[in-house]
């Protein structure tokens, strides 16, 4: 690094403070568009084609760019190599990328040296130890710092530890400033789930200088991740894509116009955006409107803003993906709550459901429960749809997770994609066995039952696997238990209830009961050792057959003989009547625990929405 390269550095800092930068756009996508295979090694063309990078570069400055990215992103070693070329080439292509820049810029352009992720998965995850992720970016730094940029930027990452790393190693390697940008979903979260300000706070803690966001999303979704990461001292950056990709004739096309691109550009710039550019599908066309639009100007204020403040933000603003921890959590044990139950579609149209999770969130539901599979029946999946009804409905949901369908392997995957999706409740159940459902013929796994699962996921948030290996961070599910008060065999229903609790339970959810004697038994049977919140099960009766259905044909319930008795004398009134029995036995048990579990028959959520309704006169 030579002295004219620091202060360079510096001027360029100074005046991210005062003004608005513009920064170029895309490079790979451009040397696409220009005829190359989207196979080629787009950082080989320093060498090859160096008359192709030149020419975009001047391009972009033509433009009106002020900052322009080194064509180097895939420049590391291990993709380097993955393009069949030697590593030891890493070094010298940066160096090339970095003197057809300078080239371009002279001095008054500044030159950022690009890096790119390291398309390797780090420990422990993968097999990439975080040590030689540093070794694979430092070589990559020294490249561009001998080849003459003035910054750094490191952008596309999805992952806080890639990130560290790649900051860690050009402090390395020289001083020069650093630009550090995630890529973020639609979902204004990181691919592991880490939310804005999370990542700024994180990506000032690693030094970086400018912080912002990336490519991934166009800029509508861009400005919403940039509104949740203002504050701090840090300048912001934004290079969104232009919209989505389509592929049209064969070919990637962007589809955010350049008029469309300024508009944005100026909402950015208001949101406190200094350094500002284009990545995937964006043109010289792009950089001009921005620059047109921005160039030169003041950036709007950055107020600061706290990770809690933005949490209540979110929950003011409605139902969305970025619901806020759990309502669920924080009332479990202090008030009664009401969970309903809705299975997953066996189709793949989830809207009438999410419809009904968004009426019973209106009638006062606290928590949707989205069984997995139940009866061995095959449906969609349940973390997708908790997904979806948590994002659309904007409830709390709880994730029954099966141990019939999945290995260790699976379960412990099944876990960790649910997390990053935000939904922390889980139910650990053992699962119905596959010969009662649709597929007699499929085999059940139970590698672990409802007891080892329970203690996978109390490992999982205590930082560790089932086998004890340390996880980059722990998780924070919630967990829940099933147990049966009507087991025919209760003496091991209530010694596996008790392994269950032992196994990190936190709450439990009865089966559907009908009798409050046999509530209150299995209370007075367990006070010794149960000391967590209980949740008492109630499947609102549809009719004589669905009761008498119930007790004969449904493994370990029961349905008491006055209750099948009152049921075959309503007649055709049998929903009215077998809504009444749910409200009676509500009343009844509510001063016994601290919630219900209502299971509406053949997806009756009226019914469940009228027994609800005893708990308001109640009041």
């Amino acid at each position: 690094m030579t002295i004219s390269q620091s202060k360079r550095g510096v001027e360029f800092l100074e005046r991210l403070r005062s003004e608005v930068l513009i920064c170029d756009g895309a490079v790979g996508t451009a040397l696409y568009a220009m005829g190359y295979s989207h196979r080629t090694c787009f950082d080989e063309l320093n060498e090859t084609h160096p008359e192709a990078v030149e020419s975009l570069h001047r391009d972009y400055v033509a433009a009106g760019a002020q900052i322009i990215e080194t064509n180097t992103f895939g420049a590391n070693p291990f993709r380097i190599a993955d393009h069949g070329l030697e590593e030891k080439k890493t070094r010298e292509i940066n160096r090339l990328g970095a003197q057809i820049a300078r080239k371009v810029a002279g001095d008054v352009i500044y030159v950022a040296g690009s890096i790119g992720p390291l398309d390797r998965v780090l420990q422990p995850i993968g097999t990439l130890t975080p040590s030689q992720a540093r070794e694979a970016f430092r070589i990559q730094a020294q490249g561009l710092a001998e080849g003459g940029v003035d910054l750094f930027i490191i952008e596309t990452i999805s992952s806080l530890v890639e990130m560290r790393e790649a900051i860690a190693a050009v402090r390395d390697v020289c001083d020069l400033p650093i630009v550090a940008t995630m890529t973020f979903t639609e979902d204004a979260k990181t691919l592991v789930g880490d939310k804005p300000e999370q990542v700024r706070q994180a990506l000032t803690e690693f030094g970086a200088d400018v912080v912002g966001a990336n490519c991934s999303v166009g800029p509508q979704a861009m400005l919403d991740v940039i509104e949740r990461m203002r504050g701090g001292d840090l300048p912001l950056a934004a290079q969104p894509n232009a919209g989505n990709a389509r592929v049209i004739g064969g070919r990637y096309i962007y589809l955010a116009s350049p008029q469309y691109f300024a508009e944005y550009a100026v909402k950015l710039a208001d949101a406190g955006v200094t350094l500002l550019g284009g990545c995937c599908g964006t043109t010289s066309e792009h950089i001009r409107a921005i620059s047109d639009a921005v160039k030169g100007r003041q950036p709007g204020k950055r107020v600061s803003v706290s990770v809690g403040e933005i949490e209540e933000e979110t929950r003011m603003e409605g139902p969305h993906w970025g619901l806020p921890f759990s309502d669920f959590r924080a009332n479990l044990g202090k008030k009664f709550q009401v969970s309903v139950e809705i299975d997953p579609p066996r189709s793949v149209d989830p809207g009438p459901f999410i419809r009904h999770a968004q009426r019973l969130r209106a009638a006062g539901v606290d928590l949707i429960n989205v069984a997995d599979s139940p009866l061995a029946r095959a449906r969609m999946s349940a973390v997708a749809m908790a997904h979806l009804i948590r994002r659309d409905a904007g409830v709390d949901v709880l994730l029954h997770v099966s141990c019939r369908d999945r290995n260790a392997i699976g379960l412990q995957s099944e876990l960790l994609g649910a997390h990053t999706l935000g939904v922390l409740n889980v139910l650990a159940v053992t699962g119905d066995p596959a010969t009662v459902g649709d597929y007699p013929f499929a085999k059940g796994v139970f590698e672990l039952d409802s007891i080892g699962l329970s203690r996978m996921v109390t490992q999982l948030n205590r930082g560790k696997d089932l086998t004890g290996r340390d996880l980059e961070e722990p998780t924070n599910f919630l967990l829940g238990v099933a147990v049966n008060p009507t087991s025919p065999n209760v003496d091991l229903e209530y010694d596996r209830f008790r392994q269950k609790i032992d196994a990190g339970a936190q709450f439990a959810f009865t089966q559907p009961l009908f009798d409050p004697k046999t509530l209150d038994v299995f209370l007075n049977r367990v006070a010794s050792f149960c000391k967590i919140p209980i949740f008492v099960g109630i499947m609102p009766l549809r009719s004589s057959k669905h009761a008498e259905f119930i007790h004969n044909e449904i493994p370990d319930m029961f349905v008491p003989s006055d209750i099948r008795e009152r049921m075959r004398n309503a007649g055709t009134e049998g929903a009215k009547v077998g809504v009444e029995i749910a409200q009676e036995f509500l009343l009844a048990t509510k001063p016994m625990v601290q919630g219900t579990y209502l299971m509406p028959p053949f997806n009756k959520f009226d019914m469940a929405i009228e027994v609800m309704k005893v708990l308001e006169s109640a009041s």
